[in-house]
């Protein structure tokens, strides 16, 4: 498929699947395009909402090839799943790149992503919701996703989440075969990704990463292996109690390094180059 020209400038079609909801999900169009201003990209997103059934999975899917994407996205809970299997293979039947994007419990489906040619990026603070019905109710819901959404961009995943497709839509706009990524998110790889200076604002975003991926085993007990409530519901609230304080850990990183000023700011130019500025009262520059 060849890269749309509108006027002077390359349009890469984005394609982007929803199934059911992690971290990486809500903001991800946005992270793409913070200041609806970029000329390089068109992006489209189809949303099966909360379900992840393969039927519903397929019907999103094959929605999404109406806009003919240049690559597609795939971010869910669990890749390993029916339904989100489902989905990335019927686009890649279709001769799209693919890249997963999902939280821990996908590890375990690496290999497989990687022998058939998907691209990865499984991030492991990505945790699940305390999904109890004693415990959880819209608002909770959406406490929880606040949370989780500050700790993964505060704590250097969103940065690598742009940076990779950003490389894939560059390889689209040189005209050559994009090289897609295959990397688990751990403490290390995304504090690396951080751009902070400070070792303390370091130390304390490592700690929120840590506190999120801890968040999942208490949820996972919660949902899937203790059956009386009684017992379930306080560890689910636990697990939340937790997300919640990670998410100020990740808070007080970033303010440390707007202290020190030194917070690094990465916006998006409007022909989608990379821009980089760690002072706030400077310009941006081209990377």
């Amino acid at each position: 498929m060849g890269v749309l020209m509108s006027g002077k400038e390359t349009v890469v079609k984005v394609g982007i699947v929803k199934l059911g909801c992690v971290g990486t999900a809500p903001m991800l169009e946005f992270l793409l395009d913070e200041r609806a201003d970029r000329k390089d990209i068109d992006v489209r997103v189809v949303s099966s909402g909360a379900k992840m059934d393969p039927d519903k999975a397929e019907e999103v899917a094959k929605k999404l090839l109406d806009f003919k994407p240049h690559f597609a996205i795939v971010v869910s809970p669990n890749a390993a799943l029916p339904g989100p299997t489902k989905a990335r293979e019927i686009l890649k039947e279709a001769g799209l790149p693919v890249i997963v994007i999902s939280d821990a419990p996908a590890k375990k489906a690496m290999g497989d992503l990687e022998s058939k040619g998907f691209g990865a990026i499984i991030v492991e603070a990505d945790a699940m919701i305390g999904a109890r019905r004693e415990f959880l109710d819209p608002v909770e819901m959406a406490c929880f996703n606040a949370d989780i959404i500050k700790v993964l961009a505060a704590t250097g995943v969103y940065n690598i989440v742009v940076d990779y497709v950003d490389r894939v839509i560059a390889a689209f706009k040189e005209g050559k075969t994009p090289e897609l990524p295959r990397v688990v998110v751990d403490k290390e790889t995304a504090n690396a990704a951080t751009g902070y200076s400070n070792p303390y604002a370091k130390a304390k975003a490592m700690a929120a990463f840590e506190t999120a991926r801890r968040v999942a085993d208490l949820t996972t007990e919660a949902c899937f292996k203790i059956q009386e409530w009684e017992r379930y519901t306080p560890i689910a609230a636990a697990a939340h109690e937790m997300l919640r304080n990670a998410a100020k850990l990740a808070d007080e990183a970033r303010e440390i390094e707007k202290y020190s000023d030194t917070l690094q700011r990465a916006p998006h130019a409007k022909d989608g180059s990379p821009m980089v500025k760690s002072k706030l009262m400077e310009k941006p520059v081209k990377k």
